[in-house]
């Protein structure tokens, strides 16, 4: 049996470098950008890219959760019927009925390294015509290393909108609101945080995606504090979530 780290075939490889290309160009994203988001040498992709030398398995694997997309074809759980819509497990959807969500966000919640702080990064989401549904990735964050990627679902039933990463069985899940009239969503993300020591803890907090407009420029990223210029205007965004009704946080 081949090891984990086995070379792919010739023609697997141009699958491969041919789907990373294109992920660059429509990402408008460096290659360099790539082997750092991958935790790969740029030699290793430069080489693998040009045909030098075939891509291995788990360089593959790597790309892919770096891309938040298969390079070697859509997994067998979310392969679309042919019909140019998204696979039933994200909600049927076609592209054309998905153009309202597409774009670049803002993206809010609440700091887990600095109570009170708020933490702001962006959110883009597009349509992926590779594996035919919709899929999300975040840039400008602080800790550059915790970046995610992932797919959306908008099943009809709820209304509502959800963001899941998986990273080798690793869930982390934001569930939002339909947009509001100004195109912005409310809702709740679950993940995990740095706990007592090297334990991780589950954690929901309040998450809002401001939808990109002419005061997009004017937007600061990374860990806002009290007394910051752009502190009061994040923190009215994440009140309404519990306030206005958005979400719940249950008492225990």
């Amino acid at each position: 049996m081949p090891g984990p780290d086995r070379d792919l075939s010739g023609d697997q490889s141009a699958v491969i470098a041919a789907g990373v290309r294109d992920a660059l160009a429509r990402r408008r994203m460096s290659r360099q950008a790539l082997a750092d988001l991958a935790k790969i040498s740029l030699s290793t992709l430069e080489k693998a890219l040009s045909g030098r030398r075939p891509f291995k398995q788990t360089t593959t694997i790597k790309l892919e959760q770096a891309l938040g997309i298969p390079l070697l074809g859509v997994s067998a759980h979310e392969k679309s019927d042919g019909s140019g819509r998204a696979p039933e497990t994200l909600g049927s959807y076609s592209e054309m009925a998905a153009l309202w969500i597409e774009g670049r966000y803002l993206t809010l919640r609440p700091s887990f390294g600095a109570p009170g702080a708020i933490f702001a990064y962006q959110t883009e989401i597009v349509w992926d015509p590779a594996q035919r549904h919709l899929v999300f990735r975040e840039g400008e964050r602080l800790d550059a290393a915790f970046t995610h990627a992932g797919v959306v679902s908008l099943p009809p039933e709820s209304g509502h909108v959800y963001l899941v990463t998986n990273q080798r069985g690793q869930y982390r899940l934001a569930v939002l609101g339909r947009p509001t009239v100004k195109g912005d969503m409310y809702g709740l993300s679950t993940t995990l945080m740095a706990g007592r020591g090297s334990q991780l803890t589950p954690v929901s907090s309040p998450i809002v995606l401001v939808r990109e407009s002419e005061t997009a420029s004017a937007w600061t990223y990374g860990r806002v504090k009290a007394g910051d210029a752009a502190y009061s205007g994040y923190k009215t965004y994440l009140d309404r979530v519990l306030e206005d009704g958005y979400a719940a946080l249950l008492p225990g």
